[in-house]
């Protein structure tokens, strides 16, 4: 089927981390500037099989992400030759990663970029065009922070904000370093004009993004630029909600702590990466950082921050674990209480210090022991999850989040504490748009989400209407409805100017 747009389509097709889900706002706003349009913006019956361009921003980190990469390139490969005008793109750390390899691989594909080169997408898809060949062009590190391209945002009430790239630490499991590269921050009064930017169309929870965000400030030499910039976040208006993700253990300080807990909009949740709960393995992964600091850092937190939602990753079957080593995962996990895990199988990552120790684990062992990881978790998160029967709730309604809400009459979002909550609208009550703020009662804990269903009983409900849902109102005639408009970006990185003018709040 063709479209009968006159205007040319793009797709761009995620896979991975947030910040990857960041980057691919920016490659849509790059795209929408160069005159492309959203092909989920054409009518349905107007909608070609295929858009013109299609973007695999991609990831090099998650299990099988090279086969999943090539399936998805292989389907497309019937599109291609049906329409030789159709340009394929490949960036994100795969690309920068396998380089030439992939047009090796799919010859059919028309540009592979990398993770430190974005802005360059619509020039290259230019001139493989012009060229009638492949482009190929990765940078080994970043010239232009992301943040100064520009956007479209997935949400009118959400949004990401980077306030740094790459990653300095040297964990033998993981190859972002090489492929992200060494970290640079930007400056905090250009993040901080950023998220004042979003927050002026209508955002209301905004997500500080870094690979160990912690340790910004390394750049400009400020050890505690992170807590500082959290509390300057604190002091914008009309900013309801403040995340951050991804800290590191070993440099999680307790001036992060004080500004959790005293900085009434930073939400009470935390993501704190344990990987092993062995300090054999913690050492082989060169993780600085044993198990016992990184309970102690969660006493700390909790002592502060006692309702605070805490999540994780974990790797079972890292090269020479034992059944003991598995074993004190095990109690740490049960020790630490986690509200939800993101739990990984073991797999080789060509490239990385991992992937040539000795003593690799059978499949079979790796299997069982992520079976019984998975039975120890689910049994603390349902207990940590009924403990909240009974608690009221301040949910941020979002969309997509529910995908039974049709079938069930419920409504999802997340409530401060970053659990997804579905929960119920009272008969002729005010239904709360995507955006609003809701306070319901909770009814039920399950093991990955809670239900609030209190208000069909005359129990707790209130709806708080905010910027959030008034921007995403105003976005419902947009040919992607919600999706708000591209913005243009913001200036910034690296280290400031000797005598920089200091951001007030952030001081």
């Amino acid at each position: 089927m063709t479209t009968q747009t006159t205007q040319k389509t793009y797709d761009v097709r995620t896979h991975g981390c947030q910040m990857n889900v960041h980057d691919s706002e920016r490659l849509a706003g790059l795209l929408e500037t160069a005159g492309y349009v959203d092909v989920n913006s054409v009518p349905a019956g107007d909608r070609p099989s295929a858009a013109d361009v299609v973007v695999f921003n991609t990831c090099a980190v998650r299990e099988n992400a090279d086969n999943k990469l090539y399936g998805n390139l292989g389907q497309l490969r019937p599109e291609k030759t049906a329409n030789p005008d159709m340009q394929i793109a490949v960036g994100g750390c795969m690309a920068q990663k396998d380089r030439a390899t992939i047009v090796e691989r799919a010859p059919w594909v028309d540009v592979v970029f990398g993770t430190h080169n974005i802005g360059s997408l619509p020039a290259l898809l230019e001139r493989a065009r012009h060229n009638r060949e492949a482009q190929v062009e990765i940078l080994e590190s970043l010239e232009v922070f992301p943040s100064t391209l520009p956007t479209r945002r997935d949400s009118a009430y959400a949004g990401w904000v980077s306030i740094s790239v790459g990653c300095n630490n040297t964990c033998t499991f993981c190859i972002v370093p090489s492929l992200r590269g060494k970290e640079a921050d930007r400056r905090p009064g250009d993040v901080l004009a950023e998220v004042k930017a979003l927050v002026e169309q209508g955002v209301v929870e905004v997500t500080l993004l870094g690979q160990n965000v912690n340790t910004y400030g390394v750049e400009f030499g400020d050890r505690l630029a992170f807590g500082k910039l959290l509390r300057a976040c604190g002091e914008i208006e009309g900013l309801e909600r403040v995340r951050f993700t991804s800290p590191h253990p070993a440099a999680f300080t307790d001036d992060v702590i004080a500004a959790m807990a005293e900085t009434p909009n930073v939400m009470p949740s935390l993501h704190m990466p344990l990987q092993s709960g062995s300090d054999r393995v913690l050492k082989e992964m060169r993780r600085s950082y044993r198990s016992a600091k990184f309970l102690g850092i969660l006493d700390k937190v909790r002592a502060q921050i006692p309702d605070a939602a805490i999540t994780t990753d974990i790797i079972v079957g890292f090269p020479g674990e034992t059944e003991a080593d598995f074993e004190e995962t095990l109690r740490v996990v049960r020790e630490s209480r986690f509200s939800s895990a993101f739990t990984f199988q073991y797999s080789i990552r060509p490239g990385t210090p991992a992937a040539t120790m000795p003593d690799q684990l059978p499949k079979a062992v790796v299997q069982e022991r992520y079976m019984r990881l998975l039975a120890v978790q689910e049994e603390v998160s349902w207990a940590e999850n009924r403990r909240l029967e009974g608690r009221e709730v301040e949910v941020l309604v979002a969309t997509g989040e529910g995908r039974k809400d049709t079938a069930t009459h419920r409504l999802s979002g997340r409530a401060r504490d970053n659990r997804l909550v579905h929960f119920a609208v009272p008969e002729g009550a005010e239904r709360p748009r995507p955006g609003d703020l809701v306070t319901v009662g909770v009814t039920y804990g399950a093991p990955h989400h809670l239900v609030a269903d209190a208000a069909l009983e005359g129990g707790a409900w209130s709806v708080r209407r905010t910027a959030g849902g008034d921007a995403w109102a105003a976005l419902q005639d947009s040919p992607v409805p919600g999706k708000p408009a591209v913005s243009l970006g913001m200036p910034g990185v690296g280290r400031p100017a000797a005598a920089p003018a200091p951001a007030p709040a952030c001081g």
